[in-house]
């Protein structure tokens, strides 16, 4: 016959609800009594029933995880399997499961969220992603959903709990580390513009010119809506100009891999006639020849920082919006040098 909670109650001499109220990890139950419980709950081999307790409490305890595109595109990132491990440890910690988004276009996304929301399929969302008008952001919003957000929101930033690095700051320390150098001729080549994470690296390459009296020249920019489908080309024409630039600040290390790539069909080296930096530090990076200097923006714990921020919304111990700001370093190795 299978334990029940009132076998554990009464081994270990305290009421059923206290069982049940250990099992919560309520805070008002002492240490002691946590541990008595614990130790008969494991002595007897007892295991909630953690399905059922929920459905009477009306919690999935499960936070889902939402990725801008199909789960199939997303993964071929690795800033996102990162990101979900530490999700994914935090969440572990606090006994949630994770759903994550599998639609493909926008629309799908999008219809999943309210279909997981409305059916209390999760207690509260994350957004791997920030981005302007989102629709899925101002559903959240509107319905009082708890959600955090890994990046900057574009609007009503200081009501939405969301976790990001200072990606201003951290451009503008590459751009200035590559003037440092030497460089004077620094192309830019960005990601979307329609998320926050690109208008901020690049706002910050923008600063960083600036301040070294450095004019910004619109042909070493090249932003994702501009060039889809066009990178290859895009690239070339940048450098075959007459004052073509001698260094080049990426959005992230995927497009400085596309990149050294097109710069190679054009007989170009890296760093000898071209320094190249990324963002991310994915592990192949190190690997590559030569090794790419990357920016660490500490991407497990991004992860780990959402869920917290979401959960403590989902608790209820949460009174005004969290904001966490995790720090990044650049990591120098072989792609970059003096021109």
């Amino acid at each position: 016959m299978a334990v029940t909670i009132k076998d554990v109650a009464k081994q270990a001499n305290v009421s059923p609800s206290t069982v049940s109220r250990v099992i919560a990890d309520n805070s008002r139950i002492s240490p002691k009594t946590k541990q008595k419980v614990r130790e008969v709950m494991e002595t007897l081999g007892y295991y909630p029933n953690f399905q059922a307790r929920n459905l009477v409490i009306q919690k999935s305890r499960t936070l889902g995880v939402i990725m801008e595109n199909s789960a199939q595109l997303a993964f071929q990132n690795p800033f996102f399997p990162e990101v979900l491990r530490g999700i994914s440890a935090f969440a572990h910690e606090s006994k949630f499961g994770l759903y994550l988004s599998t639609g493909s276009t926008e629309e799908e996304i999008f219809e999943e969220v309210v279909s997981m929301t409305l059916g209390r399929q999760v207690d509260g969302i994350i957004l791997l992603y920030s981005k302007i008008n989102d629709r899925i952001m101002e559903y959240l919003q509107s319905n009082e959903i708890p959600f955090s957000v890994v990046g900057r929101p574009y609007k009503d930033a200081e009501t939405i709990n969301y976790v990001d690095n200072d990606n201003i700051g951290i451009a503008a320390e590459v751009t200035n580390y590559l003037i440092g150098l030497g460089h004077r001729r620094i192309a830019f080549v960005g990601g979307d513009p329609d998320h926050i994470v690109s208008l901020d690296r690049l706002e910050g390459y923008r600063r960083a010119l600036a301040k070294a009296g450095i004019a910004v020249d619109s042909r070493y920019i090249a932003e994702k809506n501009l060039i889809s489908g066009q990178e290859g080309p895009a690239i070339q024409n940048m450098m075959k100009s007459s004052v073509s630039p001698t260094a080049i600040v990426t959005h992230d290390d995927l497009v400085a891999y596309e990149v050294i790539g097109y710069l190679r069909d054009l007989g170009l080296r890296v760093p000898e006639d071209v320094s190249i930096i990324g963002f991310n530090n994915h592990t192949l990076s190190e690997h590559l020849k030569p090794p790419l200097s990357s920016v660490d923006i500490s991407i497990c714990e991004l992860g780990s920082r959402a869920a917290e921020l979401v959960l403590a919304q989902i608790e209820g111990g949460q009174e005004e919006a969290g904001r966490f700001t995790v720090p990044a370093r650049l990591i120098e190795r072989g792609s970059c040098q003096r021109p």
